[in-house]
């Protein structure tokens, strides 16, 4: 069984909120690769890292477990699942196919001044990508994408496109870490693609977002 190693911080949890904070601290190492595919994390160890009892992060590995990204091992802990190539270019294509006529629908009903609204969503992805901040730039690139979503006012598809896009921003095993310029230039595609979407460019609106998909 592997120990909590680094993955979390080292001053205690507040006790407000104990199992959101825990959550996002697993779902930023999950990220980060500091939770490793294959691998079996113990909730009592964990909880003796974040300073809580083992309840709140047997409960966020739960969901976590809802989520796809562990399964749990009765009296072992959870076991980080492992990701392949294929798992990951499949999550891209079925992004594709819900995310593009979504976004061409838009560009062609959506007035600029609305998209220019997303400019700050946008800047943020571009300010984690250049601070080289792996989880910081996965929640703002989610942040993005559920921004430009919502504008179709449909909740059921932002919420299944949010997870697939969770889901595809776990890494795969032994991959390395994710370089800063990698995520300058993902973040750049946001903008991009912003002006696409104000030019009601519908060509390179599509293919923005399929590059966008594949390189991911």
């Amino acid at each position: 069984m592997v120990p909590a190693g680094p993955l979390v911080p080292a001053q205690k949890v507040l006790r407000h909120s104990v199992r959101g904070q825990v959550l996002d601290a697993l779902r930023a190492a999950l990220v980060d690769g500091d939770l490793a595919p294959g691998e079996i994390y113990s909730g009592p160890v964990l909880g003796l890292r974040f300073g809580v009892s083992a309840t709140p992060v047997r409960e966020a590995m739960q969901q976590l477990a809802l989520e796809g990204a562990v399964e749990c091992l009765p009296n072992r802990g959870f076991r980080v699942l492992t990701r392949t190539a294929r798992s990951l270019a499949e999550l891209a294509e079925v992004r594709a196919l819900i995310e593009v006529p979504v976004m061409l629908r838009l560009a062609r009903s959506v007035p600029a001044d609305t998209w220019e609204t997303l400019r700050p969503a946008a800047h943020a992805t571009a300010e984690a990508a250049a601070a080289g901040d792996v989880p910081a730039y996965a929640d703002a690139d989610r942040a993005f994408h559920r921004a430009v979503l919502s504008l179709g006012d449909n909740a059921q598809l932002v919420q299944i496109a949010e997870e697939l896009h969770r889901r595809a921003q776990w890494p795969l095993p032994g991959a390395p870490r994710v370089r800063r310029a990698d995520l300058v230039a993902d973040a750049a595609e946001h903008s991009a693609l912003l002006e696409a979407l104000i030019a009601r460019d519908l060509p390179v609106v599509e293919s923005l977002v399929r590059e966008h998909f594949a390189g991911a």
